[in-house]
């Protein structure tokens, strides 16, 4: 199970050092995080062949993703229920959730809570919307400047210190 969690997680890794080769121009005119969540999928798509890769996707099936209720509000919905992981790989038909990832830039002053509390929830298997893995990114100009890995509704420590050192090793990660 770890090994396959670290197989998906290397194909972020993979897909993130094509991003920063690629796409050093939205950094350097401060572009927005949609569009480099927009970029980011782009290269994220290449390495998951057969799989669908969505930006700001709030369905499984038919139905609308939604937070649990008693849970923080979303600020993308003017019910506050529903939720938009920035992207998604999955099958949408099946439905099968493999991965979801959320997108910060380091200059973003909102609480990063939201971000992880979208996290858990994506991924908590006792919902009915679960993704396999889920990963937290703090863009900076030139690298991640943190990284978080969800798996069943937490963060995994083990993974997370994993990824951020092979973020490091390709050049990616802070410090």
């Amino acid at each position: 199970m770890q090994d396959e969690m670290q197989a998906e997680l290397n194909k972020v890794v993979r897909a993130l050092a094509e991003f920063y080769a690629r796409e050093a121009v939205l950094f350097e005119k401060d572009l927005g995080e949609r569009t480099l969540t927009h970029r980011l999928a782009v290269q994220i798509e290449s390495q998951f062949p057969g799989w669908e890769v969505d930006c700001d996707y709030n369905r499984l099936g038919e139905r609308t993703l939604r937070l649990p209720k008693g849970t923080i509000v979303s600020t993308d919905d003017r019910l506050g229920k529903s939720i938009y992981p920035d992207i998604v790989v999955h099958q949408r038909e099946i439905p099968d959730n493999l991965l979801a990832i959320e997108l910060r830039k380091a200059a973003n002053h909102q609480p990063i809570e939201h971000d992880q509390h979208k996290l858990r929830a994506l991924t908590d298997p006792h919902l009915w919307f679960a993704y396999r893995i889920g990963v937290l990114v703090t863009l900076a100009k030139n690298n991640v400047a943190s990284s978080e890995v969800y798996i069943g509704g937490v963060i995994d420590q083990a993974l997370s210190v994993w990824f951020s050192a092979r973020l490091r090793d390709a050049g990616l990660g802070a410090g």
